[in-house]
């Protein structure tokens, strides 16, 4: 399991190098999921308990592709990966989610992409997301973030929004929720102008991109988080868990267009 470690220092010329081989292996990697997508691909359920977390052919191929470059370009490095755990390394740890929304994938539905981060021990220096079929890109270092569309690129800024009653506010949806969290959630969705459920990893790339204030879930994996918090945080925005802490190894977790909107929501969240 990821856990906290001492910081490895990442410079600013490693983290272009680092980002610049992110963004290659995730759209070679997602290629792999193409034949996959609106098929009738073997979905198999990861729970016994009556549960239903799936898994597809999709995310399995996409993962071992990232596997493979990582392991071809940086051998010493960590990789750790939804679908095939944890291979320890030199303290940099490369993090996985080959599809984030595979319940989206799985009903033919656009809002998922592959998500892929490099873990120091305390945050993620450098992210990608990447949808395969529209072929969107977004990434991001902390200090900077940007959009790719073929030949469109573009940098990313988070809104200016200020107040919650002006705000949009958007989850994947309120049953990921628990006990005070969950009435936490409702509290802030009553204070807000929109509330959006569905989305996966596409609402906070849309939060980076200027199009909602909020984005928020529960029960957060390391590799659902990772890869899309330097793309935020790159664009203007926060992230935490709701306790203001590091969200870095999951949990529930709030990011937000601005530290005064993000200040004012967690003020709700934890009334």
């Amino acid at each position: 399991m990821l856990q906290f470690s001492p910081a490895v220092a990442v410079s600013a010329p490693q983290r272009i190098e680092l980002l610049e081989f992110a963004k290659a292996a995730a759209i070679e990697a997602g290629a792999s999921t193409l034949p996959f997508f609106r098929t009738e691909t073997i979905i198999e359920n990861k729970l016994s308990d009556g549960g239903f977390d799936p898994v597809t052919e999709a995310d399995k191929a996409a993962e071992l592709v990232l596997r493979e470059r990582i392991r071809a370009r940086y051998p010493a490095h960590g990789i750790c990966g939804e679908e095939f755990g944890l291979e320890e390394g030199d303290g940099l740890t490369w993090v996985i989610d080959p599809i984030d929304g595979t319940r989206a994938f799985m009903s033919g539905m656009l809002h998922w992409g592959l998500l892929l981060g490099l873990f120091n021990g305390e945050r993620p220096v450098v992210g990608v997301m990447y949808q395969p079929y529209t072929g969107e890109l977004w990434s991001g270092d902390g200090s900077r973030a940007e959009f790719q569309r073929g030949d469109l690129v573009r940098a990313l800024h988070t809104r200016d929004c200020l107040q919650l009653d002006q705000a949009v506010l958007t989850t994947t949806s309120p049953k990921y929720f628990r006990g005070a969290e969950s009435e936490g959630f409702h509290r802030l969705e009553s204070e807000v102008k929109l509330s959006k459920y569905g989305g996966d990893c596409y609402i906070y790339g849309m939060l980076a991109m200027g199009f909602v204030d909020l984005a928020t879930d529960g029960t957060l994996n390391p590799y659902d988080i990772q890869g899309l918090i330097p793309i935020i945080e790159g664009a203007g925005g926060v992230v935490s868990t709701y306790a203001g802490e590091n969200p870095s190894l999951g949990g529930t977790v709030l990011a937000s267009a601005n530290e005064t909107l993000h200040r004012r929501a967690l003020e709700v969240l934890n009334a």
